[in-house]
């Protein structure tokens, strides 16, 4: 063997050796997309997985598959205030517990049907000045905000506005010699 070839993957070795104490694997890494949120990825699947529960796949597409969680976080991360950030953070944080607690199962293991009784359950949580109340009012205003904004971002989406109601920019042309019993109903179900 050359002498050089082994001088430089023996450099490439130890320089790989040195390396390795100051990778961490022992925290989720947060999505660096958000200047203001810390997201993580397992945060982020919770977060899909709880629009797809809002508005799921069925003859036309979901929420899931229109990418409407970028869209909340991306709201999120730009139109809300701090304090509203930190609530969203907070009860997106607290909501596998709220859930586990409510049901003693993961959020991800529940079926449709629980999924949807555990969101609307957690909707109309009220809390109070306890650390527990706290809690309990951010899950409540995290589901609320992922709900409206699911809906506003689904509804705003090319998709839907391409494709199962389409848009025109005028409210149509004019035409008077059509009977309004010969018009078409816009197609709302796809």
């Amino acid at each position: 063997m050359n002498r050089r070839i082994a001088l430089r993957h023996l450099a490439l070795i130890s320089g790989g050796l040195v390396l390795i104490p100051s990778c961490d694997f022992s925290k989720e890494d947060i999505l660096a997309a958000y200047d203001n949120l810390k997201v993580t990825a397992s945060q982020k699947t919770l977060l899909g997985l709880i629009s797809d529960t809002i508005i799921p796949a069925g003859e036309i597409k979901g929420a899931l598959d229109l990418e409407v969680p970028d869209f909340i976080l991306v709201m999120v991360d730009d139109c809300f205030t701090q304090e509203n950030q930190e609530k969203f953070s907070a009860g997106l944080a607290a909501f596998p517990e709220q859930v586990k607690a409510a049901t003693g199962k993961k959020f991800e293991e529940l079926s449709t049907k629980e999924k949807e009784e555990a969101i609307l359950a957690a909707t109309k949580l009220e809390g109070d000045d306890t650390e527990e109340g706290k809690k309990k009012a951010a899950v409540a205003y995290f589901l609320n905000s992922t709900k409206r904004l699911t809906i506003q971002g689904y509804m705003a989406s090319e998709y839907i506005q391409t494709e199962v109601i389409p848009y025109s920019l005028i409210p149509g042309e004019y035409n008077g010699a059509v009977l309004i019993s010969d018009l078409q109903k816009p197609r709302v179900n796809g």
